[in-house]
């Protein structure tokens, strides 16, 4: 969108009239797509930050709920349909903490998403992120350091998450075992 569009989005009153309905609908019926389609647009829109915060605490409210769920019947989640806003909902809530430099809370949540995450390619990400988190590398320091910020990614479903890397991630893994390990066993309690 152009400035022009993004101000006639912001002042046309049938559209934000829309949206408002929209936002309580799904809110309403918790559901976590329709939450995240509008708090994208809030977002874009630059629209009113209470409303933003509200929505994303009932995103997290909801993938919280539905994630405790899932895990007690031991099964994976995919990038597929909601599932992918559970998973995106922990991902953005553990770089919100990372970016406080609240590794430990971080760490936990990276964590979870290692044990109910069913994506090699993510899972690989997830686990460079709990390596970073566990040195207390900082994000900034870690977007410019480690991040590809110029790839792009072939399948849409990783544009959530940051997934590409100026190195080999395999390898960073396989030289930062002994860290990895341990914070496996320090973390697995969050599991039981």
């Amino acid at each position: 969108m152009d400035k022009k569009e993004l101000h006639e989005a912001r002042t046309n009153p049938d559209f934000l009239k829309y949206l408002e309905l929209t936002r309580s609908d799904a809110i309403k019926l918790k559901n976590i797509s329709g939450m995240y389609d509008v708090l994208d647009k809030f977002l874009i829109l630059d629209l009113d930050e209470d409303k933003i915060n509200d929505l994303y605490e009932n995103i997290l409210k909801v993938s919280f709920e539905r994630i405790e769920a899932l895990v007690s019947k031991n099964k994976k989640l995919t990038l597929e349909g909601d599932e992918l806003f559970y998973i995106r909902s922990f991902y953005e809530h553990s770089i919100e903490k990372w970016s406080y430099d609240s590794f430990e809370g971080a760490k936990e949540l990276l964590f979870i998403l290692t044990q109910i995450v069913d994506d090699e390619k993510l899972l690989l990400a997830l686990n460079m992120h709990l390596v970073m988190c566990s040195k207390e590398i900082g994000l900034d320091e870690f977007y410019d350091n480690y991040v590809d910020a110029e790839a792009s990614n072939d399948d849409e479903k990783y544009g959530y998450f940051v997934v590409n890397y100026k190195i080999n991630v395999e390898d960073f893994l396989k030289e930062n075992k002994n860290v990895l390990e341990k914070e496996y066993k320090n973390l697995k309690h969050l599991m039981d």
